[in-house]
């Protein structure tokens, strides 16, 4: 492309790598001009619905490039490919030229990271995720019981928006009159396309119909869902932060909550104003790309750690995840001190106490780990790597006696 924006070509012969997964250098990703490319995963966790092949306008490594982690997947050449290569620092006048491709790459994100969430979700509740605006009921109902009275209010008043004549109007309406509030949200705030959200106001609920995404011009928003009739905060977002963007972009109900934490001021960009603001302010588009690369990368990884059938990888796993996701060099002798304890290492694994206690026992017999003010500390981060290499070649080896004890039995 002419005018400022020069953009190289790599030529590989059919057969050959063009990068490996766990590999680290990952500061550009590739638009195919011609030829097929194969992308696979030496240890494919679940089966992804993936074509068997890439071909000319396809893009690839855009997820590690963007979020800067290392691949998490395999690119070979299946013939002679000639492949655009870009660079993270040219992405956002890429975008400018061509919005197509960001819109490309945005839709399919969004697609695979619904689809990582879904899985999380059923195999750690041991049962499907669903968004349903039904649900909204039961929404309204765990916050009434909370005595939260201003979140259920919305919940219920979304429940009978969307859900007219359901069994549970009346009762929706029973309890609305009971706290003295209308049927119907009342309008927020506006100006042009910014809203003014106050302190623990529902700005969306979990299951709702959602037709926009948000960027947060002040203060902070919580991200929390429902699980096990119990409140989980997933995330608190600041300034800059971009949330809601799969609802707008899969026309799908809300997975999560956001609430605001203290007064909140965001911009919300509907369906129609975001692909003219991707074409006029592409700096949105590569945060919202970065965004959702970071949480696919960190989705894929939850996943995997639940494969491990050895539940002392998992807490290893788990802890070198935390690394990577800081961007700490993998070095040997390399000290680092985690922002968390024993503790809260068991709830992120999603141990029972008594087992995830005679874990980290196991995990302190290792010498290179101790506690600093009560916060795990490694003495060399490069022993995290080891442990989960070791672990992944222990339990492939185990696979592979599995299936040829299968075969010989058949």
């Amino acid at each position: 492309m002419s005018n400022g924006l020069v953009l190289s070509t790599e030529v590989y012969k059919a057969g050959s790598f063009i990068f490996i997964e766990g590999q680290k250098d990952s500061k550009n990703f590739y638009i195919i001009r011609s030829g097929k490319v194969q992308i696979f995963k030496e240890f494919q966790i679940v089966e992804e619905d993936a074509p068997p092949y890439l071909g000319p306008g396809d893009f690839f490594g855009v997820l590690s490039c963007m979020s800067g982690h290392p691949r998490i997947e395999t690119a070979k050449a299946l013939t002679d490919v000639v492949l655009i290569s870009i660079l993270k620092e040219q992405f956002g006048e890429l975008i400018r030229r061509n919005a197509p491709v960001a819109m490309k790459i945005i839709r399919s994100f969004s697609k695979k990271l619904r689809f990582f969430d879904t899985e999380i979700t059923r195999r750690t509740l041991k049962k499907s995720a669903q968004e349903n605006p039904e649900l909204l009921f039961d929404i309204g109902e765990y916050y009434f019981k909370q005595k939260q009275y201003n979140k259920s209010a919305y919940a219920y008043q979304k429940f009978l928006k969307y859900c007219p004549n359901h069994p549970n109007e009346m009762q929706a309406k029973m309890r609305l009159q009971a706290m003295g509030m209308p049927f119907e949200t009342p309008p927020v705030q506006s100006s042009g396309l910014a809203r003014q959200y106050p302190n623990d106001s529902m700005i969306f609920s979990e299951h709702e119909p959602g037709e926009e995404l948000y960027i947060i011009q002040q203060g902070k928003v919580k991200i929390t869902k429902i699980i096990n009739n119990q409140e989980v905060l997933l995330a608190v977002l600041q300034k800059g932060d971009i949330f809601g963007e799969m609802a707008l972009l899969e026309n799908k109900p809300r997975s999560a909550s956001a609430i605001a934490y203290g007064d909140v001021v965001v911009l919300a960009v509907n369906k129609t104003n975001f692909e003219t603001m991707v074409v006029s302010q592409p700096q949105i588009a590569t945060k919202l790309i970065q965004l959702l690369s970071e949480r696919i990368w960190t989705a894929y990884k939850q996943l995997a750690n639940l494969f491990f059938k050895d539940p002392l990888a998992r807490l290893y796993d788990t802890l070198l995840t935390q690394v990577l996701k800081k961007q700490i060099p993998i070095e040997h002798k390399l000290e680092f001190t985690f922002d968390f304890g024993p503790q809260e290492l068991i709830k992120m694994v999603g141990l029972k106490e008594d087992e995830g206690n005679i874990l980290i026992r196991k995990l302190f017999e290792n010498k290179k780990f101790s506690l600093v003010n009560g916060k795990i500390h490694i003495s060399d981060v490069e022993e995290l790597e080891k442990q989960v290499n070791y672990y992944k070649k222990m339990q492939e080896l185990e696979q592979k006696r599995e299936m040829a004890a299968a075969k010989n039995l058949g």
